[in-house]
């Protein structure tokens, strides 16, 4: 083989590699394409939050963008557009980074934070008065969990003005709004005036009678702890009942003695029954009897 003819094979043989390379190049384009037109296919666009959103805060096109999402996992009430989700809609409830946009967790087109969109079906809220003590240092923030307590006085005629009772009204009650806030996310230590606790209707009646009555207390309990039973009625007579107990010693009346056994009266001895002749007198009615010794 000449020269020219081994330049010939190596050029056919590079050009053959070229057009290996291109198909192959072409080829995994399509079925690159292919894959993603599949993807596409089932992911589909929504709206979510493209940053924190706090209760009560405006949702719009400053803090919503829309993303795509897996088509059969779209959450009920996603928005699929911004025009969808219109202006004049704020948050109920602290939505973070890359959370979809529910109906549920927005107000309606009146753009207000209205507390009642929270209430579960069959739920009502009920406020009751608090100060700095029987809010637990302001430490009772919306979302929290409380039993509530109520001091009163102990009913009865014998009664003093000390004479308290403690009774627990309801456990286990979730904390709505404190004041005017209904934000979870708000965890700030804050002294309150009212606390929104929400309740059932039982409940909201027992509240309201308590109210009345007398003194109520929160008491913050473990938000994942199960109630225990109700615990019943302490009064001023419970609180020592940690200390040693003293047992004193009880007056007793001393016994009066037994009184003896009376005595039957003993017999008077009657006079031996004569056993001879016998002669009655009568003097003045009253007859006596003699013996006659000797016959005259």
């Amino acid at each position: 083989m000449n020269r020219n003819g081994a330049i010939a094979l190596a050029v056919a043989a590079v050009i053959g590699l070229v057009a290996v390379y291109l198909l192959n190049v072409v080829l995994s384009g399509l079925e690159s394409r292919k894959d993603a037109d599949a993807r596409n296919a089932r992911l589909t666009r929504i709206v979510v939050a493209s940053r924190p959103i706090a209760f009560g805060a405006p949702v719009n096109g400053i803090n919503a963008v829309l993303v795509k999402w897996p088509a059969q996992a779209v959450p009920a009430g996603a928005f699929t557009s911004l025009e969808q989700l219109g202006k004049a809609r704020v948050a109920l409830q602290s939505i973070v980074p890359g959370e979809p946009l529910l109906a549920a967790r927005l107000s309606g087109s009146d753009g207000r934070a209205t507390l009642s969109v929270n209430l579960p079906p069959e739920k009502l809220a009920v406020a009751i008065p608090i100060n700095d003590v029987t809010g637990v240092a302001g430490f009772v923030r919306p979302g929290d969990v409380v039993d509530v307590l109520l001091t009163r006085q102990i009913p009865g005629d014998g009664a003093g003005s000390n004479d308290k009772m403690t009774d627990v009204v309801m456990q286990a009650v979730p904390i709505l709004a404190i004041d005017q806030v209904a934000d979870p996310g708000k965890t700030d230590p804050t002294v309150a005036r009212t606390a929104t606790l929400e309740v059932d209707q039982s409940g909201a009646q027992k509240l309201t009678l308590a109210r009345e009555l007398g003194s109520l207390s929160l008491a913050l309990r473990n938000i994942t702890a199960r109630p225990a039973a109700m615990g019943g009625t302490v009064t001023a007579r419970d609180l020592s009942s940690s200390a040693p107990r003293i047992d004193r010693p009880v007056a007793v009346a001393a016994a009066a003695p037994a009184a003896a056994p009376r005595k039957a009266p003993a017999a008077v001895p009657l006079p031996p029954r004569p056993k001879g002749p016998m002669m009655t007198i009568v003097r003045k009615g009253k007859s006596t009897d003699y013996e006659v010794s000797h016959a005259f």
